[in-house]
């Protein structure tokens, strides 16, 4: 085995060092008992083989000990940030529960009522889209009742938004005070939700990037113009440090805008909030809000403002992550999404329901259930799990701390390496942005497509006799918060899904594969399970006879109306009773007999399976190329 040191071990602990090494040593003895080989047979050291690589291109190690440990970062509201933004935080609340509203077609004066409905009911945020079926004319309606110094107001307006922004202006300046006072926080700000250059990327309705600048000029006190939205990105298929790095240059854009037009660097700064996707790698989240937060102290600092470099954010739940299929299970994906940002950090946090996913027509739960169970999964987490209670409670965390750093330094490259191309607009009209998020999304959809990133319900442990959605449905970008660039992680198997539900509807069944159990239930049961999954992620069910001799294969196959079969068993079994059941298979009439497991398992002779379904396959592709042939597209049964 190759020599096994503790990486930056601390100088003269001896004893740190003998027990990094005894911990590497017994997991080595593990790794080569696994392998049935011996500890000097190893490839590499325990902990490079126990590491796992993340999509940014980071590499998270199996242990992290004090030799991990990272300079302290200073307490929250002080430079560098990374702590949290927030200086003066009200503990008891923890971080704002903001609610959107505006998607629908309600009218002002309903939606002012359900706002009204959300606040007495935990919501402690408002995030109004302005254009679907609310004005700019009809904030003064929208808001009426709500004590615009306490809730923090942020607006998506799209092209509305310069007149929204005045709109609201004028409904603040109107406004009745709490009957308490309150001194204005991070927690309270008011925002326009201008975007403008990474709604540009994203292809979606925004203001004049000019006007909104020359807006932003001269504001009131508690209320900034810019909220830098990596949703944008990450909806597209961006990793995290692309998003960090992307969102900071953009950012720097509008920095550079604001001080030409006359703002002194602090003053820009403090038109400036952001928002970022939450998703449901909770470590990954938590180290992200972080990490935006020192590289924007780093900006601050380089513009000689480092007093107000403290990153404001916004945590959205990422609709890129939801599943259309089995929806329930994005009840779970977005209370670990909102775990993440929380204990990250973000000011403000936005669930998006668990049907977000679905286009308005094919939800089944009405839109009061879907923003009850939202707002309330945050209000777990706060009124019952006090997460918001201690501030930054990851800080210290050997492996947190050393997952913000690496992220931060990996967000800081691409920034720098956007600004070597000449700032964020020159990149993205030469397509540098888009090739860096093409890229990340190829990345993303090949680990999906592989199963080594899971979808529960979709690639992994999905629901056939869930009810059908329709044709295209997967396809869908025109949701509320979608647009023309979404890309869902699950998209590929839903379309496939898709595909199994025209074939339901015309033929009053799905597309179906034969398993050939080969022994007893206790060999063949790991691999039958595992190839009935594997089928149900494409639509495709799996037709189970129980064990199988090759004498009664032409009778399941008849019975079984399908022209595919899978021989399932162990490599033994398949030495044994394989080719006499393969060869029962091909008189049979089938056209394809597959194998369950690695192709090496099959033993030597002059006819061998047509393929084998395995783990490591790209499943996209096997599954799309199954459909094909079980059901060509424009034929139905």
């Amino acid at each position: 085995m190759p020599q096994t040191t503790q990486p930056d071990a601390v100088p003269g602990d001896r004893s740190l060092d003998e027990a990094y090494a005894a911990w590497s040593d017994a997991a080595a003895a593990v790794l080569a008992k696994a392998r049935r080989v011996s500890a000097d047979e190893l490839p590499d050291t325990a902990e490079a083989l126990l590491s796992t690589d993340t999509l940014d291109g980071l590499t998270v190690r199996p242990l992290y000990t004090r030799c991990d440990e990272t300079e302290e970062p200073g307490l929250p509201g002080t430079f560098p940030f990374v702590r949290g933004a927030d200086p003066e935080r009200d503990v008891t609340m923890g971080w704002r529960v903001t609610e959107r509203f505006g998607d629908d077609d309600a009218t002002a004066a309903d939606t002012n009522q359900a706002i009204l409905s959300a606040l007495d009911n935990g919501a402690s945020g408002l995030w109004l889209a302005i254009g679907a079926g609310l004005a700019a004319d009809d904030l003064a309606t929208v808001l009426k009742g709500v004590y615009l110094d306490l809730v923090p107001v942020t607006l998506d307006a799209g092209a509305d938004g310069i007149a929204a922004a005045r709109a609201l202006l004028a409904v603040r300046a109107n406004a009745d005070a709490a009957p308490q006072a309150a001194a204005p926080t991070a927690a309270t700000l008011t925002s326009f939700g201008f975007s403008p250059l990474t709604a540009a990327f994203a292809e979606r309705p925004t203001v004049d990037a000019a006007e909104a600048t020359a807006l932003a000029t001269d504001l009131p006190a508690g209320v900034r113009a810019f909220r830098v939205d990596g949703t944008h990105f990450a909806s597209a298929g961006a990793d995290n440090a692309s998003e960090l790095g992307l969102v900071t240059a953009a950012a720097v854009a509008h920095l550079r805008d604001l001080t030409a037009a006359g703002l002194s660097a602090s003053d820009a700064l403090g038109q400036i909030t952001f928002a970022l996707a939450a998703g449901d790698d909770q470590f990954g989240s938590i180290a992200k809000f972080r990490a935006l937060r020192k590289i924007w102290a780093r900006v601050a600092e380089v513009v000689g403002a480092p007093e107000a470099g403290a990153a404001v954010t916004h945590g959205v739940t990422d609709l890129a992550m939801t599943s259309q299929r089995d929806p329930w299970v994005n009840m779970l994906r977005t209370t670990i999404a909102a775990f993440g940002a929380g204990v990250g950090g973000a000011d403000q946090v936005t669930v998006l329901g668990f049907d977000a996913a679905l286009p308005v027509d094919r939800r089944t739960s009405s839109a009061t259930f879907s923003r009850r169970i939202a707002r309330n999964t945050q209000l777990l987490l706060l009124e019952e799990s006090n997460i918001g209670r201690v501030l930054d409670p990851a800080g210290g965390s050997w492996f947190v701390e050393s997952l913000t750093d690496d992220l931060a330094a990996a967000g800081w490259a691409v920034f720098t390496e956007i600004e070597t191309a000449g700032g964020y607009r020159a990149a993205l009209d030469a397509g540098w942005i888009a090739d860096r998020v093409g890229a990340a999304l190829a990345r993303r959809d090949d680990s999906v497509a592989h199963r080594r990133t899971s979808v529960t319900g979709v690639n992994e442990f999905p629901n056939l006799d869930e009810r059908p959605l329709g044709a295209g449905v997967a396809d869908t970008t025109d949701l509320p918060l979608g647009g023309p660039k979404l890309a869902r992680v699950g998209r590929a198997y839903e379309e496939l899904r898709d595909r199994s539900d025209a074939v339901l509807a015309a033929d009053g069944r799905r597309p179906s594969v034969l398993l050939l159990p080969l022994g007893s239930v206790a060999e063949h049961n790991g691999r039958t399970t595992f190839i009935a999954n594997l089928l149900a992620a494409g639509g495709i069910s799996a037709v189970n006879p129980g064990p199988l001799a090759a004498d009664g294969i032409a009778a399941a196959v008849s019975e079984a109306d399908t022209s595919i079969a899978v021989l399932c068993g162990t490599k033994a079994r398949y030495a044994e009773d394989g080719p006499a059941a393969l060869a029962a298979a091909r008189a049979a009439g089938l056209d394809r007999v597959l194998l369950a497991g690695p192709d090496k398992e099959w033993p030597a002779g002059d006819d061998t399976p047509d393929g084998s379904l395995r783990v490591g396959i790209d499943a996209v592709s096997t599954l799309t190329d199954l459909l094909d042939h079980l059901a060509p597209a424009g034929v139905s049964k």
